[in-house]
């Protein structure tokens, strides 16, 4: 008897050199908006849109440098991309696995495909989003993961506060009382 329920597809691990044109130039949108981001001060995360071979929108981070906690990058990139009559024909790019909150937008809106650079420095919601029929691609792209693991040694803090996780002095604080 076959199972009536669809399988989600898995994430599938590609290389950045055998990435197709169109997914290269908006990788490079996404990872220039990222590290654009850190000279900022803000959190490394950059993502674009792409549609049909070309960028429609890129943004990044931008909770510290606009104090909006929901200024995420692929929240920014859809943000700047404006009304579209529909994302179901579009790629989104991020240089990191998406948060719980831009998972459930990538589904919200139907975005089919994400080329994702990076999740070994937060592991994002794969399975949620799989669960949702999104096809994934996953880079293990070095320069997102090196920006990212610079950014989390250094700024320890915004980087809690921003995946809204209590950091070791929170959590000392919280045991005092």
């Amino acid at each position: 008897m076959t199972d009536p329920v669809a399988r989600p597809p898995s994430v599938r691990r590609i290389a950045f050199d055998d990435l197709d044109p169109a997914d290269r130039v908006g990788y490079e949108a996404a990872f220039e908006q990222a590290d654009t981001g850190l000279s900022e001060g803000g959190v490394p995360v950059g993502s674009s849109i792409v549609r049909n071979g070309e960028v429609i929108a890129s943004g990044r981070n931008r909770r510290v440098q606009e104090g909006d906690p929901i200024a995420h990058g692929e929240m920014n990139a859809l943000r700047l991309a404006g009304r579209q009559p529909t994302y179901r024909d579009v790629t989104l790019h991020t240089t990191l696995a998406p948060c719980m909150m831009c998972t459930g937008t990538i589904i919200q809106f139907k975005i089919p495909r994400i080329v994702v650079g990076e999740a070994q420095t937060f592991p994002g919601n794969f399975d949620v989003l799989a669960e949702a029929g999104v096809e994934i691609l996953l880079l293990d792209h070095g320069p997102s993961i090196d920006l990212m693991t610079r950014f989390q040694t250094e700024y320890p803090e915004v980087w809690a506060e921003d995946i809204a996780e209590d950091t070791a002095e929170d959590t000392a604080d919280d045991t005092a009382h």
